[in-house]
């Protein structure tokens, strides 16, 4: 038997208001549910963000002293050999105060020649053409292995390199030395500062910076040979990862007898998985917020159209019971109600999508987000379709087993 599409666009004609509002509320969670699921996929891949750290084998301690006259350099390097003999540990090493994903900041506008300097000097800005604004990480002698930053070009810091002050030599990521010297090598270049210039004798793998910012900026990262100064001083302790919990629990007792009159607060012993789970708390926050409202509107919008069908079997109980004594199989009454689902739920799927759009560029004007990529739209769309087919799926079955000879009795 053919489908019947007239009586059905009759049906629906007869109840426009409630088929419109079946389809508004289709097309609001298509819409919402699209951009949900895009921005959970945003926030996951976001915290899969390699640091390009060996993560499993880092902790980092931060250890505060109470002496105003104490002599800072002293105590860190009594420090590194009393954190040195501990069994297990491969490398330590005093550093600054951030790290990748820490949270910190240490950064700098940094341009490639003197003419990009003045530029920038004249526009107060690290925006001007051949200037970039990057992050500093710096530490003491060994830190750039301590880190397992890989060299990919020129060489590591010497050990008369390493200054209190700002020193004259730098290592630059991969991704800075393509920014500031495209297509060039950057090894033997002069790196310009506001204040100060460095010659870069090495290039590394990608870093990430303390904070994330745009994809194409998450990695300009500089390493200088400045050693740490003051009266907090932060130390990287590298072990195997087996090795990593046990060897935190012990530095904080070797510091303690390392140096008198100092803090290490708890919070201050992390393994780098905690400073992870530190910086992304709010996206696995909004990630766990996002799937119970997608969840929950999902679930409700089934709710009103499974509901909706159930009244409406219900109200034509005699046309049923009509159709099927003049011939209609269970299967045609099956499809009858899936067709006019279809119907229905497409139209709203159809606005829905236009809706995902709208919404995503508001979000993107109010708060910067990501594009939402084509694909995602008819993904939506044929998601919702689906759930209004299973949604509707158990009243069009009852309404198959409608016996003629009861239907005719309703009359």
């Amino acid at each position: 038997m053919r489908l019947p599409l007239r009586p059905i666009l009759s049906s629906l004609g007869h109840h426009r208001l409630t088929a419109g509002l079946l389809a508004l509320q289709v097309a609001l969670t298509c819409a919402f549910v699209t951009n949900a699921v895009f921005l959970i996929d945003d926030r996951i891949e976001r915290l899969r963000t390699a640091t390009g750290l060996p993560e499993d084998e880092v902790a980092l301690v931060s250890v505060r002293g109470l002496h105003a006259k104490a002599d800072a350099p002293a105590q860190w390097q009594a420090d590194l050999i009393a954190l040195r003999g501990i069994p297990g540990v491969t490398a330590a090493t005093a550093i600054g105060a951030t790290l990748p994903l820490s949270g910190g900041a240490d950064d700098s506008g940094i341009c490639a020649d003197k003419r990009a300097l003045e530029r920038a000097i004249a526009l107060r800005s690290s925006g001007a053409a051949g200037c970039v604004d990057a992050s500093y990480y710096s530490g003491s002698p060994g830190f750039v292995r301590a880190m397992g930053a890989r060299l990919i070009a020129g060489r590591d810091f010497r050990p008369d390199e390493y200054s209190s002050a700002t020193p004259g030599t730098i290592i630059v990521t991969r991704s800075l030395a393509q920014q500031l010297w495209p297509d060039q090598g950057a090894v033997g270049k002069t790196l310009y500062a506001w204040d100060s210039q460095s010659t870069v004798v090495g290039v590394v793998e990608d870093l990430l910076r303390p904070r994330l910012r745009k994809p194409e900026l998450d990695h300009l990262v500089a390493l200088s040979p400045q050693l740490p100064t003051g009266n907090q001083t932060h130390y990287l302790v590298r072990s195997a990862p087996e090795d990593r919990d046990r060897v935190l629990v012990q530095v904080a007792g070797v510091l303690a007898r390392s140096g008198p009159l100092r803090m290490i607060p708890e919070d201050k012993q992390r393994s780098f998985a905690q400073i992870r789970a530190r910086y992304f708390q709010r996206d696995t926050t909004m990630i766990g917020l996002l799937l119970a409202a997608t969840t929950g509107l999902l679930f409700v919008t089934a709710l009103g159209i499974g509901g909706l069908a159930s009244f409406w079997v219900q109200q034509r109980t005699r046309q049923i019971g009509i159709r099927r004594a003049i011939g209609a199989t269970r299967g045609d009454i099956l499809r009858y109600f899936q067709a006019e689902n279809l119907l229905i739920v497409g139209s709203g799927s159809a606005l829905g999508m236009l809706l995902a759009m709208l919404l995503n560029q508001w979000l993107m004007l109010r708060y910067d987000a990501v594009p939402l990529p084509p694909l995602y739209l008819p993904a939506g769309a044929v998601t919702v379709l689906l759930l209004g087919q299973l949604a509707v799926l158990w009243p069009a079955r009852r309404a198959a087993t409608v016996a003629p000879a009861i239907a005719t009795r309703t009359a």
